[in-house]
């Protein structure tokens, strides 16, 4: 069911009023087309969260629909602000990252804070999540440089014997885990090498667009995306794996590149081998070799909120994880519904009271309830910034539970 629509009970926010809009926009009934502002009025509140692609018996992808309108509507036009803040956000982390301190100390102060939020179209209520000091991609270079961990395998170090050939895997780092929660693909290199994996992160940056994707940028994603296939397809179409962190950028990889790629054969090798973590170690070809030694850490003391990413539920789903947390002895509790935030739309000016409405149907809730020293679970940005901001929860990923207990 339609997250806004849970909130408003609107029929226009239910993914049937959507498509009924749409198509009289598109066969002529309705006045002004797609530039017709009941278009504009029913997409609005559409969270781009995909779940009707899957949960709707007809598979209506609406979040689809959305970035094609607000791609047509705006093509060669000044767009709203937020398309460039939000839209453009890869950009603005990788400029914060050549002075970070500097930017999160200035966006400390509130009132400037507040400024920056109104000027780029975003609601004041929110705050900016803070950049991380190093980045990434600096963090695994300087490690690279240094023949130590994080870039260099401790099995090619100067003086130690070569040793028998372990799986590669990429390890492939979105614009979020690089540019604000690097403790994500820190705890991956971890898990990865424990579990018997050589693992490789690639020079080149490979954004896959989806800021550009959800605010109908699609010739801005194309490049992106293009750019991205020069990265991971000589991987790809060699048979191996690629590792997927965040879950909305995973997932553009498994769908969205295919349909703005359907006749490059990089996009289907790259789509094939992209998995989350979860599913590269319990996958039937992918799942660490009986030589490794690895085994699952015992997360029998573990009780956990879990919240599944919409873009994961509707594109890859979470059994994998389920499976791979419950045999390993957690008690978690599912949560069914979205977070409320889902990517730009929460930060975005006049959609605050719907994001915590959405996050009250069962966040919120499953929050207050839960007991001293349960774990908030999440592998999506958006989702933990959204538990943080309203809840003061801090959340952790399953990439970052399993290091800590290793």
């Amino acid at each position: 069911m339609c997250p806004s629509y849970l909130a408003t009970k609107d029929e226009k926010d239910v993914t049937r009023g959507r498509a009924r809009v749409l198509q009289e926009a598109v066969n002529g009934t309705l006045v002004g087309g797609l530039d017709a502002p009941e278009v504009r009025e029913s997409l609005d509140l559409c969270l781009s969260c995909k779940a009707c692609s899957s949960d709707c018996p007809a598979g209506v992808d609406i979040a689809q629909y959305k970035s094609e309108v607000l791609h047509r509507t705006y093509r060669g036009k000044l767009r709203p602000v937020d398309h460039y803040s939000l839209g453009w956000l890869p950009r603005w982390g990788r400029l914060a990252g050549l002075a970070p301190r500097l930017v999160n100390g200035l966006l400390s102060w509130r009132p400037l804070a507040k400024a920056v939020l109104w000027a780029g179209g975003m609601d004041t209520r929110r705050t900016v999540p803070a950049f991380a000091e190093i980045p990434f991609r600096t963090w695994w270079r300087r490690g690279s440089a240094s023949h130590g961990v994080p870039g260099a395998s401790p099995d090619t170090l100067p003086g130690r014997p070569v040793t028998v050939s372990k799986p590669k895997v990429v390890l492939w780092t979105d614009s979020f885990s690089d540019a604000f929660d690097p403790g994500v693909p820190q705890a991956a290199v971890t898990v990865l090498r424990a579990a018997g994996y050589d693992v490789v992160v690639p020079d080149e940056q490979a954004c896959c667009g989806l800021t550009w994707i959800s605010t109908g940028q699609l010739d801005g994603a194309r490049k992106r995306l293009g750019d991205l296939l020069s990265v991971l397809g000589p991987y790809a179409v060699n048979g191996i794996p690629i590792v997927g962190l965040e879950p909305s950028c995973t997932a553009v990889l498994r769908s969205d590149l295919l349909d703005l790629f359907p006749d490059d054969p990089r996009a289907k090798a790259v789509a094939g081998a992209t998995h989350t973590l979860a599913q590269l170690l319990t996958g039937p070809d992918t799942a660490p070799s009986d030589d490794a030694g690895w085994t699952v850490p015992d997360l029998s003391d573990v009780r956990a909120v879990v919240q599944p990413h919409c873009h994961q539920h509707a594109v890859m789903g979470f059994r994998a994880e389920e499976k791979l947390l419950t045999d390993a002895g957690a008690t978690i509790k599912t949560l069914a519904g979205c977070c409320g935030l889902a990517g730009n739309f929460g930060m975005q000016k006049g959609h605050y009271d719907v994001s915590v409405k959405v996050a009250e149907a069962s966040l919120l809730p499953a929050l207050a309830e839960a007991e001293e020293g349960d774990v908030y679970l999440a592998d999506g940005f958006s989702c933990r910034t959204q538990a943080d901001q309203l809840a003061g929860v801090k959340g952790t990923s399953l990439a970052e539970l399993l290091a800590a207990r290793l």
